[in-house]
């Protein structure tokens, strides 16, 4: 009777859990995502990341999508992450995941600055992370920029502190540019679980249910 019980609250949450994903895919943010007016509009779109695996760990989807519509992405990655003295062999692993995700490697730009560490003790100066990425943006004639909201999907500091970086761009540059966020969930065990066993559709829609304005 028990496991019943348990199986029956998972079944729930599973359904609860794709309910919410079916509901904020349909959402207006849908029809506005890098779109003028509805029409499609050719983008040069900015990804900013901490570290390498970020781009397939959080972004995959989007940037799939986003390569299919025809935009033009660069990948801005602003540590080797380097933490566990793994940095060479994780930017070589970028390059590659780069590759499969149609991304051109030219397009790709990781930097391995001294002040710009991975860690969870390694705070980034926000007002420095701002500069380099209003460089990148200039190089590029970047119209739009993503990257993660301000708790950093896994809470780690470096994510949150690009983030931060990115709106202190924004706050000096408020009308030349356009900003989202990678919107942070938090699920039970359970249903974690459950989006697992259907982590196919999940994958599907996510671009759309992360996809927010930064300021909204």
């Amino acid at each position: 009777m028990d496991w019943l019980l348990v199986i029956l609250s998972l079944i729930v949450l599973w359904i609860a859990s794709l309910c919410k994903i079916i509901h904020t895919s349909s959402s207006p943010s849908r029809t506005f995502f890098l779109s003028n007016g509805g029409a499609f509009c050719k983008k040069n779109v900015l990804l900013v990341v901490a570290h390498p695996d970020d781009e397939s760990m959080f972004f995959s989807p989007t940037i799939s999508y986003l390569i299919s519509r025809g935009h033009n992405l660069h990948i801005l990655c602003l540590s080797i992450g380097n933490a566990d003295g793994m940095g060479n062999a994780r930017k070589h692993e970028l390059y590659k995941a780069c590759a499969v995700l149609k991304v051109p490697l030219q397009k790709v730009n990781v930097l391995d600055r001294p002040e710009l560490q991975d860690g969870f003790g390694q705070i980034w100066d926000h007002n420095l992370l701002a500069r380099i990425i209003k460089e990148e943006v200039s190089r590029h004639e970047i119209d739009v920029i993503i990257t993660f909201d301000g708790y950093g999907v896994s809470g780690h500091c470096n994510h949150c502190d690009v983030h931060y970086g990115v709106r202190r761009l924004l706050q000096e540059n408020p009308q030349s540019l356009q900003a989202w966020e990678l919107v942070s969930y938090s699920f039970s065990l359970f249903s974690f679980l459950f989006l697992i066993m259907s982590e196919v559709f999940y994958f599907q829609v996510s671009y759309v249910v992360c996809s927010y304005y930064m300021f909204r």
